[in-house]
């Protein structure tokens, strides 16, 4: 099989924005402050002439803090998505950029969570003619729909002006029984399955 775009455009993957941590790059925490973090200053100790520093209670461990889902954990879930034609993925190929995933109502932490909530994400094609466009938009429509929470409604579009058939893939793409038809289809299946592979 011939490759729409043989050379496409990469960018260097520790040059993507991303919100995720690197490996290897943890800090290591001591013994003794991980002691210090779940034990209790005991009552004896209370002796005003008795100084030793502890940890207070009172930080906050944003570890546990929930986040609303907002546009960068959007891209840190479709980015690592293979691309079907090229052994990389679609945020090394610029197919998916942070600027183009737009979500309404915007992101707060005291949005109720059952509030219906749209994620727009523009996917941009390597070349103006790519056969697989449609794959594509369906691969991330497939891995937000798995990965978000039900009150999310995902819409995929091709970014205005990049594709010569940007209407007719839009059209298939929010069709939901094209959709739904297209899911079905092992073929089809099999290659979603292979680019969603990547995804962690």
């Amino acid at each position: 099989m011939d490759k729409d775009n043989a050379n496409p455009t990469i960018l260097n993957i520790t040059e993507l924005p991303t919100r995720q941590r690197k490996k290897g790059r943890r800090v290591q925490k001591t013994a003794e402050s991980k002691i210090n973090g779940f034990m209790r200053k005991p009552q004896y100790l209370s002796d005003p002439f008795y100084d030793i520093s502890w940890s207070d209670d009172t930080e906050s461990d944003d570890e546990f803090t929930a986040e609303p889902i907002d546009e960068q954990e959007v891209y840190d879930l479709i980015s690592p998505i293979s691309d079907p034609e090229h052994p990389l993925s679609l945020g090394q190929l610029a197919v998916v950029n942070l600027p183009d995933i737009h979500i309404t109502p915007s992101p707060s932490v005291s949005t109720d969570p059952n509030t219906l909530t749209r994620v727009l994400v523009e996917i941009t094609p390597t070349i103006t003619h790519c056969s697989l466009a449609t794959v594509i938009g369906l691969g991330v429509r497939v891995r937000l729909e798995q990965a978000l929470p039900p009150n999310y409604r995902v819409d995929v579009t091709i970014k205005k002006g990049t594709h010569s058939q940007d209407d007719q893939v839009n059209k298939q793409l929010a069709d939901k029984e094209r959709v739904a038809a297209a899911l079905e289809n092992d073929t089809l299946k099999g290659v979603l399955d292979n680019m969603l592979k990547t995804c962690v």
